[in-house]
């Protein structure tokens, strides 16, 4: 499945995993498309309508009909956010994919900011948000701290306090080299882990993060559990290492054969 467009190559691909967001995503799909067209940068939205079961997926076709830059993939049934990120990547057309929320909890402008500050660097870098202003409330302030200071005790070597934090952005061959497997919320320190492990440096840019403006967010406190059981069972075992190890390698160098122009800035800001 290819998106059914005459642009040119795009400089950038996000996808935007969407489940049941029929009340975001009319704000956050269109305050993208405009962020990026404003710092005149050619864009391309993954918008996954992960089987959504209300009218998520007529509002991305009916913004997909507005801008060129949007691009509908559906998912039939939700398997989860991994999933639905994971089913999209292979669709992507540019040299630099990133990941986002539909939650619109980063402003628009900082996204293009991100994009910027990782297409000066050599190629070689994870790009990242920090949350370090968020209007959380208490709880979920206690819950985010405590996750992070977990994942850190676990992973010490890894370069981030806010490991969940998103939009996320690499190099085309990088992510598609990963193999990544997660279907549910082990998506994120599974990109954050691999990461590491294929020798990309992480570049964190400090953001503003709202709250949600309406819907309703996807982590319960089940949501937690599930981390904590995933990200034990991932850090004590050694079969995926050594797998990962093998074929990483050879697939970031058939990546980048497959990739023009280069992810090292030569898009130019045009």
């Amino acid at each position: 499945m290819k998106p059914n467009r005459d642009d040119p190559k795009p400089d950038v691909s996000f996808i935007v995993p969407c489940y049941n967001e029929e009340e975001m995503v009319g704000y956050t799909l269109p305050r993208l498309h405009s962020a990026f067209e404003k710092a005149g940068y050619t864009l391309e939205l993954l918008a996954v309508d992960n089987g959504s079961i209300d009218r998520t997926g007529e509002i991305i076709k009916e913004l997909a009909s507005q801008h060129r830059s949007i691009v509908h993939h559906r998912v039939e049934v939700n398997q989860g956010y991994g999933f639905g990120v994971i089913s999209a990547i292979p669709l992507c057309t540019a040299p630099w994919i990133g990941i986002i929320p539909a939650d619109g909890q980063v402003d628009a402008e900082d996204v293009v900011r991100l994009y910027e500050a990782v297409i000066t660097t050599n190629g070689n870098v994870l790009g990242k948000v920090r949350r370090r202003f968020r209007m959380d409330g208490l709880y979920r302030k206690v819950i985010s701290t405590s996750y992070n200071a977990f994942v850190r005790a676990l992973y010490p070597y890894l370069e981030s306090i806010d490991v969940n934090g998103s939009p996320k952005l690499l190099p085309a061959p990088v992510i598609k080299a990963m193999n990544l497997e997660s279907k549910g919320w082990l998506l994120d320190p599974e990109i954050m882990i691999k990461a590491y492990h294929m020798g990309v440096h992480v570049m964190e840019l400090n953001v503003f993060a709202r709250m949600r403006g309406n819907g309703v967010s996807h982590v319960k406190p089940a949501t937690c559990w599930e981390f904590l059981q995933n990200l034990l069972r991932f850090r004590f075992s050694r079969s995926w290492r050594k797998s990962f190890k093998m074929v990483s390698g050879q697939n970031v160098v058939q990546e980048k054969r497959r990739i023009e122009p280069s992810v090292t800035g030569e898009t130019a800001h045009r």
